[in-house]
């Protein structure tokens, strides 16, 4: 995780900690991603990796960008993203 700049959404949207709930939610989530944890602009049950497009649930969500603003399903996905020049096995 990166640090970022100035959130382009709203701070009143509602707050969802790693650790929080969304099964009643069942579409794709819109997050802010912040520094150790994210902000739910929309609800929803899962984001999808910025590299394999792969659904992540939000209760399994653990690295993402904070300057892309982008969500990754594992930290080979990470690594393919920031460092595509290396040869990461998917």
């Amino acid at each position: 995780m990166c640090e970022g700049h100035a959130p382009p959404f709203p701070v009143e949207a509602s707050m969802l900690h790693k650790s929080g709930s969304s099964s009643r939610h069942s579409g794709q989530a819109h997050l802010q991603y912040l520094d150790g944890d994210f902000r739910v602009v929309s609800p929803g049950g899962y984001v999808v990796c910025a590299v394999t497009g792969a659904q992540i649930k939000l209760e399994e969500l653990k690295y993402w960008s904070v300057d892309l603003q982008e969500a990754y399903a594992s930290p080979e996905a990470v690594m393919r993203r920031h460092h595509p020049a290396l040869r990461i096995k998917p």
